[in-house]
């Protein structure tokens, strides 16, 4: 499977495996509420916990969070690459997405060529970790293939980078918080 083929997919709504540098991911479109649902439904993730974004760019970013000057050096230093910002969420952005409580969203721009490439085709996209019951992250996608099956149609091949999940900081407080240590260190 192709970039253009998984971007078509995504459009129709569809749930499509990608690697990334960190671990393999499930993605939808973060504008299509119900595929949204349908990737909670099949992760057995509650309802409206925080999902990540994944952009191609630091100005896809920007369409969707407000940066603050922490949050740009971040970028700056660390994008692409497995840094994740939790940011405030914009009126431009789904209200549907990130925390809905406190109106942020969690930012990453990965550092994979084949998901670089499907962000370019499709923008911003939602995506979690295609780990299984026990939430062990796959890395390939027939990992993936062989925990979600068909319920998943379309899967870019690739192995994913390291296999541990990005470093999650929270940049919407007085201080940073790391929420998730991960591979790189603030």
């Amino acid at each position: 499977m192709d970039a253009a083929a998984a971007a078509r997919a995504i459009k129709r709504g569809e749930i499509v495996g990608v690697p990334t540098d960190t671990v393999y991911a499930l993605a939808v479109d973060l504008y299509d509420e119900a595929a949204l649902e349908r990737l909670y439904a099949l992760k057995g993730r509650k309802e409206r916990k925080p999902i990540t974004i994944l952009v191609a760019s630091l100005e896809q970013g920007l369409s969707l969070g407000a940066m603050t000057d922490r949050a740009l050096e971040l970028a700056e230093r660390h994008w692409p690459g497995a840094v994740t910002m939790v940011v405030p969420r914009l009126d431009t952005a789904p209200e549907w997405l990130g925390d809905t409580r406190k109106r942020t969203v969690a930012l990453r721009c990965p550092d994979h060529a084949v998901a670089l490439e499907l962000l370019e085709l499709t923008g911003p996209l939602a995506v979690t970790s295609a780990g299984g019951v026990d939430d062990k992250d796959t890395t390939t996608a027939e990992e993936a293939e062989a925990v979600f099956h068909a319920d998943v149609l379309t899967y870019l091949a690739g192995e994913a980078g390291g296999g541990q999940p990005s470093t999650l900081v929270d940049l919407t407080q007085p201080s940073e918080v790391v929420l998730r240590a991960g591979p790189v260190r603030l």
